[in-house]
């Protein structure tokens, strides 16, 4: 991390460690790692950071952590990175954390062996792009962030009307640790959708959603909701324990088998980097095990 800032008019007389706590959002503890570790300059010269500065003084922080070049391995796609941050296509099949039964293999610890900060998270059989801090301090900035996350699914049904807002709350079901429900004292969640193709002959759709907000499984808690489940899903899909639907039943006992995962993959990221200040967009294209649904559609 290298920061070279020249203070401006409305931190004049305000001590270092209030800017870099406002300015760039630094936590109490990265305040202390750079303080301690790092380096806290005032106009060429080492500052405290109870140090006092002025309008046009140069402030220049610099910490080195987790700054090295990602290794990821060949399944795993890095679609840009910088020291710090990288947008990551992450597989089908590989939990984003490590836990009790993935120490070795998931995304992070495949990554590298660093400690490394994930600023949104996909569940294991979703494939897809997310980004993943290098540091705390990337990883407040990015979680500051407006970012617009859109996501691919192949559901079962048709939408009527083709393009809309799915407007319900969701709440973890009673007595379930995995479930969520959309009842009206949930939390607020919105996904907005937008049918990108219909194959008749197999009344499955595919559809392009939107997240206005980010609740766990809001994508698959709302489609089923509505009746229209995606492929492959465990949980809320028509061959379910949780949430199962007679009418959809054998012809999700055809493509649930194809696709082998839930059909989620998270397509595109958009976002204003708050490093260079600029609009980044990224884009994943759909992966083989989709496509290959997709053409036994056509």
């Amino acid at each position: 991390m290298r920061i070279e800032y020249f203070v401006e008019n409305e931190y004049n007389g305000c001590e270092i460690q209030k800017i870099m706590r406002r300015k760039f959002n630094m936590s109490t503890t990265w305040i202390k790692r750079v303080k301690l570790y790092g380096t806290v300059d005032l106009n060429g010269v080492h500052a405290r950071v109870i140090d006092r500065v002025c309008t046009g003084d140069r402030l220049y922080f610099e910490y080195e952590d987790n700054s090295g070049m990602l290794t990821p391995p060949s399944n795993v796609g890095i679609l840009f990175e910088n020291e710090h941050y990288a947008v990551v296509n992450k597989p089908a099949g590989m939990v984003t954390h490590p836990s009790h039964n993935h120490i070795d293999d998931s995304l992070l610890t495949c990554l590298s062996g660093n400690t490394l900060h994930p600023v949104m998270r996909l569940d294991r059989e979703t494939s897809g792009l997310l980004i993943v801090a290098k540091d705390g301090y990337s990883h407040n900035m990015l979680s500051s962030s407006d970012i617009k996350k859109s996501y691919k699914a192949l559901c079962y049904g048709r939408f009527d009307p083709a393009d809309g807002t799915m407007d319900f709350p969701i709440a973890r079901r009673p007595n379930s640790v995995m479930i969520r429900d959309c009842v009206p004292d949930g939390k607020p969640s919105i996904t907005h959708y937008k049918t990108l193709a219909y194959y008749e002959k197999a009344n499955i759709s595919l559809v392009e959603f939107e997240l206005e907000t980010g609740r766990c499984h809001q994508i698959r808690t709302h489609s089923c909701h509505v009746g229209h489940p995606l492929l492959g899903d465990g949980l809320y899909g028509p061959l379910s324990d949780d949430n199962p639907n007679e009418a959809l039943k054998s012809q999700a006992s055809v493509f649930d088998e194809k696709i082998g995962r839930v059909a989620l993959h998270a397509y595109k990221i958009k976002y204003t980097d708050p490093f260079d200040n600029k609009t980044k967009t990224f884009e994943a294209e759909l992966p083989p095990d989709f496509m290959s649904v997709i053409d036994a559609l056509t």
